[in-house]
């Protein structure tokens, strides 16, 4: 239960008082500063409280948005302030300093809005501004229909700034004469509360297809959802169990069961989209809820090519390469991205004349669709899988997925290169550790690394990227090109241990070293795949797939784990399963060691190791962060 302090005289026919109560608030009256300050010391510490002027008058959804939203610690509108258990103490500083000093009268009333404002005399923005040169009121003579915008001011003077949600065409306006109150209300009228809700429920960015084929009706799916009492959470479930029985139809070889994985493909993506969409028209961001959407996006697809090869297998068509390759290729391109972001999202002078071209073309409105679909996101991705795989074989899904995920990784990496060395950006020490984290350098690496730290220094800006794709190009070509079982990858693998210690030697703030991530992944990867093709015998590239869907699991994490400010996974952990460098050069010695046969067991066994491994410690942190009350997140960047 949340508490929400209503300061000052009721006001006849407000709606105030059972909005809150819709919202989940236990409401309590304070008919002066002294007792709202009295109020507030009496609350749960463990409760959210909000303080709300009676006079407010707005829209539902302005209050649900500036007052019950997880993901900000302290949060403000017009008239009305919030604060969650972590930021109580803040709150309670600010309330003091609010009662304590400044004018007796009320200060003008504020609003925010996108239509005309709801009173004339109205301020709108941020919250007004504290008199100066006034002798302090005595405790409880201050006018309370002023002290909730005074309490967002103290906070914002004292270096706690609160969250100020953008309202749109909401009103929300606290009116100090029954002509303004009257205005205000008839704004209220003339905004339909729940479509703008209903509209702000769908990401800002998103993919063409998503756009215009998912979303005008998904959103509608979301509010059903929402009134029924399900939770984001059990949407996402509902999609992975459908995209897993797409999968297992898919994996049937018969032409109906790729019909029905097609078609299940594209509902799972519907409640894909309808999670995200459920979190932002109920408000329900939590830390396992990111994680769970992350996370199950990627078991989805990957799933899905596993029943894609297993049904080309019964059809006696050998397509686990391509589908291998698919997810490599596919991993890698997520890589970049998250690389890329990464190293800039902190950086100073972070300007460059290719982004301002992007900016220009993202003026011409074709530009954009074209330039998002290009890309191949989600939405594009898993129609054209759905539609392929419904109309032709999994070979002929395959080789269109790889050569749309090539087109858009080339477009895409290029255009990154082309940013970072055209901008004069100055990376941060967050940002070198991050792209260290990252790389997923294990005890080889790293203790190599410590001795060539005085060799790298020396070193021109570009030999961290040079170094590790001429380390991961050498050994995945090696792997590839010579006989399953000779020499000559092990020596390929050990340079490639070498170049990775020298990549990550010293920090990196190059304008190229985000990426070295990409290509470690790529290195090892391809090392697992070149080899178990070389195999040649049945179960090696089942194997593979497996092993390298349990390593990309684990950089996910990372991933998300940075991401919500949580930091990279424990040192046991990456110790544990090696590193980059030393998966890479235990799967190689295995190939040399052992017969093609016992290299598919070998790999099987290390696939499950490293499975079991990434998932308890993954599941066992997030859960954890979310019993602990991490800060809530929710990601509304690129589509996937």
């Amino acid at each position: 239960m949340s508490t929400a302090i209503l300061t000052g005289q009721p006001v006849p026919g407000s709606s105030i008082e059972a909005d809150l109560r819709s919202l989940g608030f236990d409401v309590r009256i304070a008919s002066d500063a002294a007792a709202a300050g009295a109020l507030l010391a009496e609350v749960p510490a463990g409760q959210r409280v909000a303080v709300v002027d009676a006079r407010f008058v707005g829209h539902e959804h302005a209050l649900r948005l500036g007052l019950t939203d997880p993901r900000f610690p302290l949060a403000a509108i017009p008239g009305a302030v919030t604060a969650q258990p972590a930021a109580r103490r803040a709150l309670a500083l600010a309330m003091d300093r609010a009662t304590a000093g400044g004018n007796t009268a009320a200060s003008e009333p504020a609003t925010t809005g996108g239509t005309e404002p709801a009173a004339p005399e109205a301020v709108t923005g941020d919250a007004p501004e504290a008199v100066s040169g006034e002798a302090p009121a005595p405790v409880g003579t201050l006018l309370t229909g002023a002290l909730a915008d005074r309490v967002a001011a103290a906070l914002s003077a004292d270096g706690s700034d609160p969250h100020r949600p953008d309202l749109g065409s909401l009103v929300a306006t606290v009116p100090d004469d029954p002509q303004t109150r009257n205005e205000a209300r008839q704004a209220v009228a003339a905004v339909d509360d729940e479509a703008v809700r209903l509209k702000s429920a769908v990401k800002a960015r998103d993919g063409f297809f998503t756009t215009y084929c998912i979303s005008p009706y998904s959103r509608y799916i979301a509010r059903w959802c929402a009134r029924r009492g399900l939770t984001p959470n059990q949407v996402t479930t509902a999609s992975l169990v459908t995209a897993l029985i797409a999968a297992a139809c898919a994996a049937t070889g018969t032409r109906p069961g790729f019909v029905a994985a097609g078609v299940l493909l594209l509902a799972s993506f519907v409640l894909d989209c309808t999670d995200g969409q459920l979190a932002r028209y109920s408000l329900q961001y939590s830390t396992l809820g990111a994680w769970l959407d992350a996370t199950f996006d990627r078991a989805k697809e990957y799933a899905y090519y596993a029943g894609l090869a297993l049904g080309a297998a019964r059809g006696g068509d050998d397509v686990w390469a391509l589908a291998l390759g698919a997810m490599v290729l596919q991993t890698c391109r997520h890589v970049v991205d998250f690389s890329f972001n990464e190293a800039n999202h902190d950086a100073t002078a972070n300007t460059s004349p290719t982004a301002a071209l992007s900016g220009r073309l993202d003026s011409v409105g074709w530009t954009v669709w074209v330039r998002r679909m290009i890309v191949l996101p989600i939405g594009e991705r898993w129609a054209m899988i759905a539609v392929l795989t419904a109309l032709t074989t999994p070979r002929i899904t395959f080789y269109a997925l790889l050569i749309g995920c090539s087109f858009a990784a080339t477009y895409t990496t290029a255009g990154r290169v082309l940013r970072s060395l055209t901008r004069k950006a100055r990376r941060t020490d967050r940002a070198a550790r991050a792209l260290a984290d990252l790389a997923d350098s294990g005890p080889l690496a790293e203790r190599l690394a410590g001795a060539l730290k005085p060799v790298a220094r020396r070193l021109p800006g570009f030999t961290a990227p040079a170094v590790a794709l001429l380390g991961g190009t050498a050994v995945t070509a090696t792997a590839a090109l010579t006989g399953f079982g000779g020499p000559w990858p092990v020596l390929a693998a050990l340079l490639y241990v070498l170049t990775s210690a020298l990549a990550v030697a010293r920090p990196l703030k190059g304008p190229l070293d985000w990426l070295v991530p990409p290509f470690l992944r790529a290195a090892e990867y391809g090392t697992v795949l070149a080899l178990a093709a070389g195999a040649g015998v049945n179960g090696a590239l089942p194997a593979a797939y497996g092993l390298v869907a349990a390593v990309a699991y684990h950089h996910y994490d990372t991933v998300y784990r940075i991401r919500g400010d949580a930091g990279a996974p424990p040192p046991w952990l990456v110790r544990a399963t090696g590193g980059h460098e030393g998966r890479t050069l235990a799967v190689v010695v295995l190939a040399a060691l052992l017969t093609a046969s016992q290299f598919a067991v070998a790999l099987t066994v290390l696939a499950v190791a490293v499975a079991l491994l990434v998932l308890l410690e993954s599941i066992r942190f997030w859960v954890a962060a979310h019993r602990g009350g991490a800060p809530a997140v929710h990601d509304e960047g690129e589509p996937a």
